[in-house]
């Protein structure tokens, strides 16, 4: 089945390159209309041109997305140049790693910022609209929002707090905007895309010498725009993993084992908390750096000759 979306228009942030620019590519050549958002800079523009050349529609609308008024100039060059909106493909991120004992608070202040306020930005804004076009028509609108979040923070990367953070709040973002919007037309779902980027290059081994490289974001493109189509109607709040040839759809957080206390009036108290917890994490066990606790490991699992990490 070939994926249409002739006659949508698409918002794609961190569109001048890696993993923007190659879903604004994909998304064109489906048919869409692009508004193509970066901080100001020639790469942007490259890509619109790019697009242009191959006969697709693409305009620019520069700005930091952490920025409100860049939230709302988006939505109005779409509105503007193409007469609607329909799908939201967030995607602009930046890295500040450090371990959590030597990072700054602007280190910190920035990763959350451009990640899950510029996330949240740009989604307010398309949400409203969609929410009140639904309302006018008196049914359902057609939106798709793709968010983009990371392995990182199922993994609990320790060089990278400030990152897992604004990832692992883009997931449940991603979940809440499903369960909040879905009445009126809108699908919310989040890939955590394996990627070699200008972003991500320095954390992996280098590419293949020879044949396809199973990093590039081009194998990721594909997911993003099957998502953004009409068939995937039925696919909303879901978190995949995705990179060359694999896309893992994650389960919700599972119940590893319940306490209950043994007090004689069944509350809690600190010997019956010591009883239960004492037992189930003894001191002889595995130590707390090899223990995985709340991290979910079983991806790095998918496909392990790809990962090149």
């Amino acid at each position: 089945m070939t994926v249409t979306l002739e006659g949508r228009a698409a918002i794609v942030t961190g569109a001048g390159q890696g993993l923007g620019r190659a879903e604004a590519l994909a998304l064109a050549r489906a048919g869409a209309m692009l508004v193509l958002n970066d901080l100001p800079g020639e790469a942007v523009h490259n890509v619109a041109a790019e697009i242009q050349a191959d006969g697709g529609q693409a305009v620019v609308a520069t700005g930091d997305i952490g920025e409100w008024p860049t939230g709302e100039n988006l939505l109005a060059t779409a509105l503007k140049t193409y007469g609607r909106l329909d799908i939201l493909v967030n995607n602009a991120g930046v890295l500040r790693d450090r371990m959590i004992f030597s990072m700054t608070p602007d280190e910190w202040d920035l990763v959350i910022r451009v990640h899950l306020r510029g996330h949240f930005v740009t989604t307010r804004v398309a949400t409203a609209h969609w929410r009140e076009a639904s309302k006018q028509t008196g049914g359902p609108v057609y939106g798709r929002i793709v968010n983009t979040t990371s392995e990182s923070f199922l993994l609990g990367s320790p060089g990278q707090p400030n990152y897992a953070a604004a990832k692992a709040g883009i997931a449940t973002l991603t979940v809440a905007i499903a369960r909040g919007c879905a009445r009126y037309g809108v699908r919310s779902n989040a890939i955590c895309p394996r990627a070699r980027t200008a972003m991500t290059a320095a954390l992996m081994s280098a590419p293949p010498e020879t044949g396809p490289d199973p990093l590039a974001p081009e194998y990721v493109a594909p997911l993003v725009v099957y998502l953004c189509g009409p068939a995937a109607e039925g696919i909303n709040g879901e978190v995949i993993v995705v990179h060359g040839g694999v896309a893992a759809v994650l389960n919700p957080p599972s119940i590893r084992e319940v306490f209950h206390a043994d007090s004689a009036d069944g509350m809690w108290t600190l010997e019956s908390v010591e009883r239960a917890f004492g037992a189930a994490f003894p001191l002889d066990g595995p130590t707390p750096a090899k223990r995985p606790g709340y991290a979910c490991e079983e991806t790095m699992a998918l496909a392990e000759e790809t990962i090149g990490f």
